[in-house]
């Protein structure tokens, strides 16, 4: 085998890894990808060590709804993803803990909310989260393979 033959198939090889990685990479930051749940906010509906497949087209069309739950940027640490489940929407009041305390969501903001209310830091800490935090929608549990489910409500 001559050095040009050598080269050429090295090349091609080359070629063929770098258009996967490139579709790979597509795929995982537009379509969605595989996100590992950790802490206790969400529970019982997730728990830590679960895996979720998370989709990112929702968010990108902004077509999101009450009840959807959400991979985020932490408003308080943006190095950090949270976990939590939309509670309203642009446009809602939603009652605080107090009496006579109310909070209106503005436009492009959500309000999130962990399932364990008493273990979560979320919205009721750090107020309305900017839509474009969200990087994206929960859609199903795979792992523990015991436990799959879907998590979106219809």
């Amino acid at each position: 085998m001559g050095f040009t033959k050598i080269v050429g198939k090295t090349c091609g090889v080359l070629g063929l890894l770098t258009q996967y990685a490139c579709v790979t990479h597509c795929a995982f930051e537009y379509v969605g990808d595989f996100v590992m749940c950790s802490g206790p906010s969400m529970e019982p509906t997730l728990e830590t060590n679960n895996v979720l497949f998370t989709e990112h087209i929702s968010p990108r069309l902004k077509r999101l709804r009450r009840g959807d739950i959400v991979i985020a940027k932490n408003p308080t640490n943006p190095k950090q993803n949270i976990c939590k489940r939309i509670v309203a929407l642009q446009g809602d009041i939603v009652k605080g803990s107090f009496p006579g305390r109310k909070t209106f969501i503005p436009k492009g903001h959500v309000w999130l909310e962990g399932d364990n209310s008493s273990n979560s830091a979320d919205s009721r800490v750090y107020g309305p989260v900017p839509q474009a935090l969200i990087r994206s929608r929960v859609v199903c549990r795979v792992w523990p393979l015991d436990k799959i489910t879907s998590l979106i409500e219809y």
